[in-house]
């Protein structure tokens, strides 16, 4: 619909033609699935090309760090919602304390694409506004977070016994759990002084215990399941059921829990028990992906929530203690944009603009931690309606 826009198709794999589309632009976008940047990435440094992207900045990529500033490229990454608005809106604050003399104590920052409330109606408390199957590989990282000058690490099988309970007011109590390795954002963010550096993902309750109960029973791993299995064959073998058992007391006993609590009963909802055939060739991951894609969908009209909040205690230059709470609640438009796309996609339009009008001198592996680029897009966000709103309060 725009005179000055032009749709193509792709196959990202057939170099030539990326090669002469890439060659073609000055400033490459991608928002293909982050294992593909580097299709982009290699060419972009060829064609000396300029290169954005939402996602995290990758070890491969970071490699291209030298090269990149050599060539006098920027490549921007990390300019979406998680990360990118959390980057930029925990900087605004960490370097306002700094510059006034302060110190960050303690820093908590927390994120989650969740259902809007009141559109929060299955057992699971969750929609998919995202890729499947990027969540369910998300859950299976170990964690590692310093808190009160102790580093904690969580292996991977134990990151859903390790969360804990936040209260956000107008919303009510949700989960929370570590998300990967928070250490990295004590250098990132510059907060040598910290004490805490601990960064989550927020759940509605009862998520994590019944993601514990999955990745127990095997469901999220990519092992093949028997050719001509139904579902319940599937739960059957992974839960070495004999032929006269009871399948779903088998899993509730193997899980250690009672028939009728309520992680067996969101298992039962999500079809894991039904006797029906399931895709040939798949892995037991598949199978689960097909399952939560069916089920955990957003209708027609419904909107989806993206909830960001960071949670600082700071240090002033007087020595008086002060809590700083920065939160972001953003709802999706019903029949419209969803809050991810929105918080995803307009951090980075507006990085690309700031690029392609000169407002950005830097070159290198980027991500939006400097002013330069901060204020501006927030600034811009505020502009379109994404905000996020900070209180204060006697520590």
């Amino acid at each position: 619909g725009y005179d000055n826009g032009k749709a193509c198709s792709l196959d990202v794999n057939d170099k030539e033609n990326l090669s002469r589309l890439i060659g073609a632009n000055e400033i490459v976008v991608s928002l293909l699935p982050w294992v593909f940047h580097m299709k982009a990435a290699r060419l972009c440094i060829e064609k000396k090309k300029h290169l954005v992207t939402a996602s995290y900045v990758s070890k491969e990529m970071r490699q291209f760090g030298q090269e990149v500033k050599a060539k006098k490229l920027l490549f921007l990454n990390e300019i979406g919602a998680d990360p990118g608005i959390d980057h930029m809106s925990a900087k605004k604050i960490i370097d306002e304390v700094h510059e006034n003399g302060g110190k960050i104590l303690h820093y908590y920052s927390y994120t989650g694409g969740l259902p809007a409330p009141e559109d929060n109606d299955n057992p699971f408390g969750y929609k998919f506004s995202w890729n499947p199957k990027g969540a369910v590989l998300a859950s299976k990282n170990p964690a590692r977070f310093l808190e009160n000058g102790r580093i904690v690490e969580i292996p991977a099988e134990e990151l859903f016994l390790n969360y804990r309970i936040e209260h956000v007011d107008g919303l009510g109590t949700f989960e929370v759990y570590p998300n990967r390795d928070s250490l990295l954002y004590q250098e990132l963010y510059e907060l040598h002084e910290a004490q805490t550096v601990v960064r989550g993902t927020f759940r509605y309750p009862g998520w994590c215990e019944t993601f514990k109960a999955i990745i127990d029973l095997g469901l999220s791993e990519e092992k093949p399941v028997k050719k001509g299995s139904t579902l319940l064959q599937m739960m059957a073998d992974l839960t070495d059921a004999g032929a006269n058992e009871d399948v779903m007391i088998k899993t509730a006993k193997k899980l250690g829990l009672s028939a009728d609590s309520k992680v067996i009963q969101r298992l039962s909802w999500l079809g894991l028990f039904r006797d029906e055939p399931i895709p040939e060739g798949g892995t037991h991951l598949d199978v689960l992906i097909h399952l939560l894609r069916e089920k955990l969908r957003y209708q027609p009209g419904e909107k989806d929530m993206l909830l960001m909040r960071h949670r600082f205690t700071v240090e002033n230059a007087d020595r008086t203690r002060e809590t700083i709470i920065s939160t972001l609640v953003e709802f999706g438009i019903p029949n419209g944009d969803s809050a991810m796309a929105r918080t995803v996609s307009l951090p980075l339009a507006i990085g690309v603009k700031l690029m392609a009008t000169g407002k950005i001198n830097l070159t290198g592996i980027q991500i939006p931690t400097k002013k330069v680029i901060y204020e501006p897009v927030l600034r811009e966000l505020e502009n379109l309606g994404i905000k996020l709103e900070e209180k204060r309060y006697p520590a």
